[in-house]
């Protein structure tokens, strides 16, 4: 099914960033440290994705916006980041560098489509997609369903559970919530594959 992937990766396996998810987190943790040197500029804010300002010319939106930390506070920001390794680094691991960033590009695809289809039909930029890391948890949990977590530090969970929850809410959010949910959950991989296409 995916014939073409192994062909491409096979002819051009160097078409890869290697390490593609700590490039994202130390991307992430510089934007953050940057902002907070900022004072009378956001840099979070002319980073996002806003389709609005991306036709204004500001194309490196469609780049940055990867960028944008998920958080605001210290603590919260290095166990997002540490969460982030753990679930994309596994997922290189197990897929190879090339194929996880093929699915890191489809899931940047996916974003900017719901942001243009917000744009399109309700005039709003749309900062950035929610849905986008989660989708690489899931799958994670699909790889390894058992893999063990402690919750808040001290509670042990097995990653499926996690992931079972982390779909009900995206579901929820899909019939109960906005158009930015409806748009950005089909278009981000939130629906994991579990490897099998890779």
């Amino acid at each position: 099914m995916m014939k073409w992937l192994y062909k491409l990766e096979y002819k051009h396996p160097n078409w890869c960033i290697p390490n593609l998810m700590m490039v994202i987190i130390a991307g992430k943790a510089l934007v953050y440290v940057a902002e907070m040197f900022s004072y009378n500029f956001s840099l979070i804010e002319k980073l996002s994705l806003n389709f609005n300002m991306v036709l204004r010319g500001e194309v490196w939106r469609l780049v940055t916006f990867l960028f944008v930390p998920d958080t605001t506070t210290p603590i919260a920001l290095l166990i997002t980041l540490y969460f982030y390794y753990f679930i994309g680094h596994g997922l290189e691991l197990a897929w190879g560098d090339f194929k996880f960033n093929v699915y890191y590009l489809f899931g940047t695809v996916g974003a900017i489509a719901a942001a243009v289809l917000m744009w399109a039909v309700f005039g709003i930029g749309y900062p950035r997609s929610p849905y986008f890391n989660p989708s690489r948890f899931e799958e994670h949990a699909m790889l390894w369903p058992n893999t063990q977590l402690l919750l808040f530090f001290i509670i042990p969970v097995k990653i499926k559970y996690l992931a079972w929850f982390s779909a009900a809410v995206c579901l929820f959010n899909f019939i109960f919530g906005g158009w930015m949910s409806r748009f950005s959950i089909p278009l981000s991989p939130a629906i994991p594959t579990g490897g099998v296409f890779f």
